[in-house]
């Protein structure tokens, strides 16, 4: 595989697993945006269809389990379940069946039931599924979200299809991937979020990565289709244009105080918006009811929150209203919905929750809400059941409230410009990926990246990709690598598919690693050393299900003898355990956890290590290191000097072999200067006395000293200050120029003379 060809391969991508099909043999009464879309989720076998209310997502369906599967079922809200039906029939001339259970599935044709149902059915009877209205998922704890998935997790074709849901609702989509076996919740959310504690994500917690949200995009358009308009996919859209939308707001006036306040001031918790609601409904029933009478040749929906709402306006308008029920059956319920539907009912009376859903009521351009809660979701998809494509009036909604109510509706039209703007954010983002992926159009892949090469009189620093650069080395040149790879951070630093750490999972991750090794290994000179920093990684229940540890160096040691070195030796380094729980807040060091949790959760502080191995080979230029024998007899001693938390004095230290007391945590470079806007995390320059120590020790005065990792250039700092030549790679511009900076620094404090070093202790700059 070439290194284009892996770097392809990185991508996040979901599997084309189903079947292929010539979208010009699909349905004749298909558009061919249309027809182009179905053949797009054939191909992928377990896709999402999020198109707009209007955009024809019933026929896709029924012509997506045609093709796809020889038992086919559609599981709908009840009263769209026969809505799909008759569609079907009457439309398109498609068999479709409604089956209240197992004993009901016909024997050829199309399924249909609704999601209450599902208990009636043997899922593995179908090979094909699509799911109507599938937000339903969207309940991340919810038994019917669970029940789904589970249910059908063996089902080879899988299909989901909803207007486009809200964008920056994380559950919603994370479902819908794990539904479709694309990727886990879990997943999801630890590859392409991050939790924060931010108002402007209260109503999740989770935020897309700043790096991550291109991938993001790319990845999402591998399985779903965002689609508000034909053109966002290439096609002509002139057709699609929404109707004018006229929402008007009536306050009603009321002179109710709601209990145990002396004076009205507004609506405080669900238990005082119900009774609220309640004491002000004979006004804005009155209201609500002139509105529908002042126009009696418009159908209207009179939407309720309250059963009273709905019976005392049902009563009012007279023979023309129907009012829908929950308690009414299921067969009556479809009969109403659908007569409402072929314009045999001028008002229909009901709740957002009974008919607020997947209805096609492009027939009525009237609607009337007699109250508000606080849910946007609800008002929205009541509003769409109307204001759709295929609707030939102006939309007017007439919302009536209270006076005390005002705040309601307020609130509700905020969500409602939020989530106007998070949804056109997103159809911009992924409008390109989306069309080339359904109409087959060329695939962007990972080419080429940025290169420059700065150079001093003792150092080169590259920016550009190390697997490419270290093949530019020349042969056993280098006579000492010192390096810290980065640990599978996802997203963190950059969104190239050329960053190491951007990897799924640890095989990739080290796989990637290793053409990085090769290239290293052959520029390194016989019977030299390499030294890698490494940490073991945190583990998650986000991302791993776990709170504990990866064994990471365990790995690390393992790849760098498969990839031919010789595994040399190791040091410890001490951390300070409180630092790490201040600025990690690690459960396992908290005092909270000790005192008030559970102690079990305690574990000891993070260590970092120092794998030090040798390349084969008889090393022909032995190295003449300048060392004193005091500081080898300490570095080597099993009782190391080390500072001071505190104070930072030197005192002895009992300490076990191989563990470094004095390298100091604070001994970095200002890391400051290359962190990005975007990143999500502090760089973690390499101590800059670690990097002294392994210079000094492993390499001659003059010798080349390799980084494939530069960052900002603490390997060419150290290196260039005692006496060493230096060449360091680096994938992101911003670290590449912080690194150019401090190679500059550091030429200046050696004087320009190669083998002048500064004294050991000499403070760094800021």
């Amino acid at each position: 595989m070439t290194y284009v060809e892996f770097l392809e391969a990185k991508r996040f991508t979901a599997p084309d697993v189903g079947v292929t099909v010539d979208p010009a043999a699909l349905h004749s009464k298909m558009f061919d945006f249309q027809r182009a879309l179905t053949a797009w989720a054939l191909r992928k076998g377990r896709a999402a269809i999020f198109a707009d209310t209007g955009l024809g997502k019933t026929l896709m369906q029924i012509e997506w389990l045609r093709a796809a599967g020889e038992r086919p079922l559609i599981l709908a809200p009840l009263a769209v379940a026969f809505q799909i039906v008759e569609e079907a029939r009457e439309k398109w001339g498609i068999e479709a069946t409604y089956a209240p259970d197992r004993e009901s599935l016909p024997a050829e044709g199309i399924a249909v039931t609704n999601y209450e149902r599902l208990g009636k059915f043997d899922p593995s009877v179908f090979d094909a599924v699509s799911l109507d209205e599938s937000s339903i998922l969207k309940g991340y704890a919810s038994k019917t979200r669970k029940a789904l998935t589970a249910a059908f997790a063996a089902t080879p074709y899988r299909l989901c299809c909803t207007a486009t849901p809200a964008p920056n609702d994380v559950i919603e989509i994370t479902n819908h991937s794990e539904f479709l076996g694309v990727m886990s919740g879990r997943a999801v959310l630890s590859t392409f979020f991050v939790h924060v504690a931010n108002k402007q994500y209260e109503h999740t917690g989770w935020r897309l990565k700043r790096h991550g949200r291109e991938s993001f995009y790319k990845w999402m358009s591998t399985w779903a289709a965002y689609v508000k308009n034909p053109a966002d996919l290439g096609f002509p859209g002139d057709e699609y244009v929404l109707p004018p939308l006229d929402v008007r707001p009536h306050v009603v006036e009321t002179d109710f105080v709601p209990e145990g306040q002396l004076f009205a001031t507004g609506v405080n918790g669900v238990s005082e918006q119900s009774a609220v609601r309640r004491g002000t409904m004979d006004k804005r029933v009155s209201l609500s009811v002139d509105l529908v009478m002042a126009e009696p040749d418009q159908q209207f929906i009179a939407w309720c929150g309250l059963n009273d709402e709905a019976t005392a306006m049902a009563r009012a308008i007279g023979a023309d209203a129907v009012n829908v029920q929950g308690s009414d059956s299921p067969e009556s319920k479809a009969d109403a919905l659908l007569a409402f539907a072929r314009g045999d009912i001028r008002v229909l009376v009901t709740k957002p929750t009974i008919a607020g859903f997947g209805m096609n009521f492009q027939n009525c351009a009237r609607q009337v809400f007699v109250g508000m809660n606080y849910s946007y979701e609800q008002y929205y998809q009541a509003i769409r059941r109307c204001w759709r494509y295929g609707q030939q009036s102006p939309v007017r909604v007439d919302v009536v409230v209270s006076d005390l109510e005002q705040d309601i509706y307020e609130s509700v039209r905020r969500k409602e410009l939020v989530a106007h703007e998070t949804a056109e954010n997103v159809i911009r983002h992924s409008r390109g990926y989306t069309a080339r992926e359904i109409t087959g159009g060329e695939t962007v892949t990972e080419t080429g990246t940025e290169r420059e090469t700065v150079s001093g009189e003792s150092w080169d620093v590259h920016l550009g990709d190390s697997v490419e650069v270290l093949d530019e080395l020349e042969p056993d040149s280098v006579g000492l690598s010192v390096f810290s790879p980065p640990f599978l951070s996802l997203f963190q630093y950059s969104q190239s598919a050329r960053d190491v750490g951007n990897s799924q999972g640890v095989k990739q991750f080290l796989d990637h690693l290793g053409r990085i090794t090769d290239g290293v290994y052959r520029a390194l000179m016989p019977g030299r050393n390499i030294c890698v920093h490494v940490q073991n990684v945190a583990t998650t229940k986000t991302h791993d299900g776990v709170l504990g540890l990866y064994d990471l160096r365990g790995d690390f040691i393992r790849h760098y003898i498969d990839r031919g070195f010789i595994y040399h030796g190791e040091a410890t380094i001490d951390k300070n355990p409180q630092v790490q729980a201040v600025r990690l807040k690690a459960l396992g060091l908290l005092f909270i956890t000790k005192n008030e949790r559970d102690a079990a959760l305690l574990r000891p502080g993070q260590a970092d290590y120092l794998l030090i191995f040798k390349k084969p080979g008889e090393n022909t230029t032995p190295v003449r290191c300048d060392v004193t024998d005091e500081e080898w007899i300490e570095w080597a001693h099993p009782s190391w000097k080390g500072y001071d938390a505190e104070s930072e004095d030197v005192k002895t230290l009992e300490a076990p072999p191989g563990v470094w007391y004095d390298i100091r945590e604070t001994d970095v470079l200002n890391s400051k200067e290359g962190k990005g806007k975007e990143d999500e995390k502090h760089i973690c320059p390499l101590q800059l006395g670690l990097i002294r120590r392994c210079v000094r020790l492993w390499s001659n005065p003059g010798e080349l000293v390799l980084d494939p990792f530069s960052g900002i250039g603490s390997t060419g700092y150290e290196s260039i200050k005692v006496g060493r030549r230096y060449v360091g790679i680096e994938l992101k511009p911003s670290y590449h120029r912080a690194a150019v900076k401090n190679m500059k620094r550091a030429e200046a404090q050696a004087g320009g003379d190669l083998f002048a070093w500064a004294a050991e202790r000499e403070e760094v700059p800021a």
